[in-house]
């Protein structure tokens, strides 16, 4: 088809007809949807505005004014939930990969090593975390060791590095075990040796594969640094304790919670726009 011939196309009347067709389709979804999101959130906030107990919720949990007063207060305690996230999740990703590592070996010499990092990830994956943190907060300081910390931000970092590393080795784990044995015989047969098929070969297409969980569990790693709260660490859920409990007033429970789903959401929809993405490459891949 030469160039003239090209530029010269024009749809046919019945693909314009199906776009037409689409569009309506689309509009008319559009309008519905619009309908029956005004309709249902209308009838939510008409019953919680017009509930008998509407003032007095509203004075004692969204106070403007008592609002902005503590929320300098609140956000400097976000900053310690912020420092526990971004240095935990580093101490996590080595640990989870080690012990993901450990667990899907086949080196007979590793095997006490490979019990450990199963017996490890049962333990700390089975156990709560607020007793994990109870026990390594208070339990560490009463043993009397010298050269530990006693820092209460530190204990309950550990706390939570241990727990979430057991969970994050399991998500890396799935990713190395989904990737087809193929792929590791490929590499042995260029020259690969073990290692080199695990760090070149697996491990990427791993990693990439279990992004979405990964960053699921960045996520909840955020909100679960509130429970270190509990050893008297003064982040933002503590922070907001303090001054509810002075007015009995919980609106700093609210200010601190709108803190967290302003960072926790825009994560929550870049994960849901990994895994779209992830979901429609496979599917591309699938098509071929």
């Amino acid at each position: 088809m030469s160039e003239k011939q090209s530029s010269a196309w024009s749809p046919s009347p019945r693909e314009l007809e199906r776009r037409r067709s689409r569009r309506a389709i689309s509009r008319k979804q559009a309008i519905i949807a619009a309908a029956s999101s005004v309709f249902v959130l209308g009838t939510l906030s008409i019953i919680l505005v017009t509930s008998p107990g509407w003032e007095i919720f509203k004075e004692t949990f969204f106070d403007l004014g008592y609002g902005v007063e503590i929320f300098p207060i609140v956000i400097k305690g976000l900053w310690i939930n912020l420092q526990l996230t971004f240095i935990g999740g580093a101490a996590i990703g080595v640990i989870a990969l080690g012990l993901a590592l450990m667990r899907t070996t086949k080196s007979p010499a590793l095997t006490p090593f490979r019990f450990l990092a199963t017996a490890y990830v049962d333990i700390f994956r089975g156990a709560p975390l607020i007793l994990i943190i109870l026990l390594v907060g208070f339990g560490v300081p009463a043993l009397g060791l010298s050269g530990i910390p006693s820092n209460v931000i530190f204990l309950g970092t550990v706390a939570v590095v241990l727990t979430y590393s057991a969970y994050v080795a399991e998500v890396i784990r799935s990713g190395i075990l989904s990737i087809h044995p193929s792929q590791r015989a490929a590499a042995r047969s260029l020259g690969l040796t073990s290692g080199q098929t695990m760090r070149f070969v697996v491990l990427p297409q791993a990693i990439r594969r279990v992004v979405p969980p990964l960053l699921n569990d960045f996520v909840s790693l955020l909100k679960d640094t509130g429970l270190v709260s509990i050893l008297g660490v003064t982040d933002a859920v503590r922070a907001a304790q303090i001054n509810a409990s002075r007015t009995f007033n919980y609106t700093p429970y609210v200010v601190a919670a709108i803190l967290f789903l302003l960072i926790t959401i825009p994560m929550t929809r870049y994960t849901d726009r990994a895994i779209r993405q992830r979901t429609n490459a496979q599917n591309s891949e699938g098509a071929i």
